[in-house]
């Protein structure tokens, strides 16, 4: 959903409560900063399977006069590994209709979180209003409970082997506590989210990471992680990879995280490709972006890519100690009038099924995730960052405009932000169009197209699989931009239920 007028700040996000937590910190004199903060809180309670204080996520921010930074407070492997049947780890299966997947979750699969730190250190960094009343959306929200949108009861209902986990999950995500699923109506009511966000707020961060709460999370039955890990986390300021593609800088997540470099790769080769035609909906722009889809995931592939003479490329080697977690997420792109951005994505995983006791918090199953367990469960490094697809970034125009943006969308998300951001910085759409214009992913040699691209004119040799829709699997790209004149527009992603306000 986008609109536009003469807005001097905005919010875009995947759900209307999470953009009007945002909006109304905005409209109180809050920042960019504080806004993003009270969105991603607020996206506890709005969007419960996609955000969670138990995962982790990063903040690219633009601070007006000075230069982009990315907070990143993802997720880590514990400092000990432990043996497999020492621990709460199981396998469920989840069927998503075209096929069933299975994911491991249980406390086993539970890696260090971040979100909360993450969310500390922006607020001392940036914040300007006090942290007791940037999570007041968020506490009535969790107290007054909100009611299952249609997008959100389907995604809990794809992950309904998670939600009806343990009697703890149950409780909060299953009508009367029994196994029936909250569904599209339902009043979804974590109550005990509202009275730990209180204390939270005033005790700070150390409540989660020392105190009463660390010590209900390391006392849960097969837990992995202990007071040791939870201690010692802490959120790492990084620069930005920056790009270029035709005049306009790009500032992306760097390593650890992968999916900045993977952008950063492909902007390049598109950048200076002379086969890229003027037209974004035409087969040769489609065939070309294939192609070089293709070209990246080779790279991505190939041992010793450190001597690869693009920089994104170099960047991806830099990764590879790192195992890659690529699972669901969300995103908020906020804005405000006095010039500042940021651009925050959260990812819980798919949730280990569990809650952490007295708080509404479930918390992550990243170690329970194939893609970083490519040696076997259990055999990840100890006491490291995880890798992530997740990639909020920020576009500086040869004209002075500047775009916050990012994506849920898992491993779909480097290909939907390469071409929402060819789509704004060098076919020149508007922001909703950008969002809006069909996209396609490249799996491996399965090509995926959006209705809106001809399919037999690409001439792709390997297989392609035509969508009949627009589709949540190419990701939820939700965007602010500001004008050299400062006027604001954004769009919320169609695709997952995205909203933009403006004021």
């Amino acid at each position: 959903m986008t609109m536009e007028n003469d807005y001097k700040a905005g919010v875009a996000a995947g759900h209307a409560a999470t953009a009007e937590a945002a909006y109304s910190i905005l409209h109180e004199g809050g920042n960019a900063f504080d806004a993003a903060i009270a969105g991603f809180l607020a996206a506890c309670v709005a969007e419960p399977v996609l955000s969670s204080l138990g995962g982790g996520g990063f903040m690219a921010v633009k601070p007006v006069g000075k230069d982009t930074e990315v907070f990143d407070f993802f997720t880590e492997t514990p400092l000990k590994r432990p043996v497999r049947d020492d621990v709460d780890f199981r396998p469920i299966d989840v069927d998503f209709g075209t096929t069933v997947q299975e994911f491991h979750i249980g406390m086993g699969a539970v890696a260090t979180p971040g979100a909360v730190a993450g969310i500390f250190d922006v607020h001392r960094a940036l914040g300007r209003m006090p942290m007791t009343e940037i999570i007041e959306p968020a506490v009535k929200l969790a107290k007054s409970g909100i009611m299952m949108n249609a997008f959100q009861a389907y995604l809990l209902g794809i992950v309904g082997p998670i939600y009806t986990a343990s009697a703890s999950a149950r409780t909060l995500f299953c009508r009367n506590g029994e196994s029936m699923l909250l569904q599209d109506g339902d009043l979804f009511h974590p109550e005990p989210f509202a009275d730990f966000l209180q204390a939270l707020a005033v005790e700070g961060p150390e409540l989660f990471y020392l105190g009463d709460v660390a010590a209900r999370i390391a006392g849960m039955d097969g837990v992995t992680i202990g007071r040791d890990d939870l201690s010692r986390y802490k959120v790492e300021r990084r620069r930005p990879l920056h790009g270029r593609i035709k005049g306009h800088d790009v500032y992306l997540n760097p390593p650890p995280a992968i999916g900045g470099a993977l952008i950063d790769f492909k902007l390049r080769a598109l950048d200076t490709s002379d086969l890229m035609p003027a037209h974004a909906l035409s087969a040769s722009h489609a065939r070309v972006l294939a192609e070089i889809m293709d070209v990246c995931n080779r790279v991505r592939a190939e041992s010793g890519i450190d001597h690869d003479p693009s920089v994104g490329a170099a960047a991806i080697s830099k990764a590879r100690h790192h195992p890659s977690a690529y699972r669901g997420t969300t995103h908020i792109s906020v804005a405000d009038k006095d010039g500042n951005l940021a651009a925050l994505t959260v990812s819980n995983g798919e949730g280990c099924g569990h809650i952490v006791p007295g708080t509404g918090i479930m918390l992550n199953n990243m170690l329970g995730e194939d893609d970083l367990n490519a040696a076997g469960f259990f055999n990840w490094p100890e006491g490291v960052r995880l890798s992530s697809m997740m990639t909020p970034g920020i576009l500086i125009g040869p004209d002075g405009s500047s775009t916050a943006f990012g994506s849920g969308g898992s491993n779909r998300i480097r290909t939907a932000l390469t071409q929402v951001i060819l789509n704004l910085a060098l076919f020149g759409m508007r922001v909703d169009e950008a969002v809006e214009a069909p996209r396609m992913h490249l799996e491996g040699q399965k090509l995926s197209i959006e209705p809106g691209i001809d399919t037999d004119a690409i001439g792709w040799p390997g297989e392609v699989q035509a969508w009949p829709a627009r589709n949540m699997f190419f990701g939820g790209v939700h965007l602010i931009k500001r004008d050299p004149a400062g006027r604001v527009t954004g769009t919320g992603d169609p695709r997952r239920d995205g909203v933009f306000l403006g004021l």
